[in-house]
């Protein structure tokens, strides 16, 4: 495509999509709204995994050791425990320790406050790889001599719960998009197709006289590009002002303030690529779907 091509494809794009200036609005409005929905259950779902990433870090189970040990022969399993599949951390906690903790969490109520560090075991905190496989782990960890069956005590449902959870959020986030995608694109597409219909004859005729398929479909393919890029450049700052609201408001409400949100300046640079990747794809391919039918002459 030489430079002369691509201006006079630019103005020729342009000036197709000022020439319907209502119905590229509706059509940056509606794409803008789609957008945001798909910009919006994508973000949802990233500070959902973040969350979730977070608990998993904190969910532990615990290994009871067996009350015949010592605290040296307790502290020794340690390496049979780390030598267990799916087990990233294992910390020893004393009878003391254990017990002293126990006090601290109920030092209001005296009937706990007597209690005698020897009712106490050995225990260590188990940190898991994958919390998906707790089951498995637990039945491993139960078969270390020196723990035994019983003595493991962990969160399956709990874990099963956050596991769910985030397979349900990333497969409605997937299917939003591809909904929404298409919703786009049709709406773009039609956009175009008013062009186009308007400008059948002027086809029809550059078509006999030798026009290729290309010179005749590059100006709607820019029409779609910059309907879908002032699309994806508005949606994004809108984004960014909505989620930057929200955020705030989560940060200042004390009823939900155990709620952590990803900062967007961590994550702007990859917002702005997708939401323009989307943008762009969108209106490039309504617009190709438009123009197709005209071509066939």
């Amino acid at each position: 495509m030489g430079r002369h091509n691509f201006f006079y494809f630019a103005r020729e794009g342009a000036y197709n999509m000022f020439s319907h200036g209502f119905m590229s609005f509706a059509a940056i409005g509606i794409t803008v709204a789609c957008l945001l929905i798909m910009g919006t259950f994508t973000l949802v779902a990233v500070n959902a995994n973040a969350m979730l990433e977070d608990m998993e870090a904190q969910n532990q189970m615990l290994a009871f050791v067996d009350k015949s040990l010592s605290e040296t022969e307790a502290r020794a399993l340690e390496s049979k425990l780390l030598a267990v599949d799916n087990v990233s951390k294992a910390s020893f906690i004393s009878n003391e320790e254990a017990a002293a903790a126990f006090r601290d969490r109920y030092e209001e109520d005296e009937l706990f406050q007597g209690l005698p560090d020897e009712n106490f075991r050995h225990r260590y905190a188990i940190d898991l790889k994958d919390i998906g496989l707790m089951g498995q782990t637990k039945a491993d960890l139960e078969a270390v001599e020196g723990i035994g069956p019983g003595n493991v005590s962990a969160y399956e449902d709990e874990a099963a719960g956050f596991i769910t959870i985030r397979n349900v959020a990333g497969i409605v986030c997937v299917v939003l998009i591809a909904v929404l995608f298409l919703v786009s694109v049709f709406i773009i597409a039609n956009t175009i197709k008013l062009t186009t219909f308007d400008r059948r004859d002027e086809i029809a005729i550059m078509k006999m006289v030798g026009a290729t398929n290309g010179f005749i479909r590059w100006p709607f393919v820019y029409e779609g590009f910059l309907l879908g890029l002032f699309s994806a450049v508005i949606g994004f700052f809108l984004q960014w002002g909505l989620y930057e609201a929200v955020a705030r408001s989560v940060a200042t409400n004390d009823t939900i303030n155990l709620i952590s949100v990803v900062p967007f300046e961590t994550m702007w640079e990859y917002v702005a690529v997708i939401f323009a990747a989307a943008g762009m794809f969108i209106g490039v391919g309504g617009s190709l779907s438009a123009i197709r039918k005209f071509l066939q002459v």
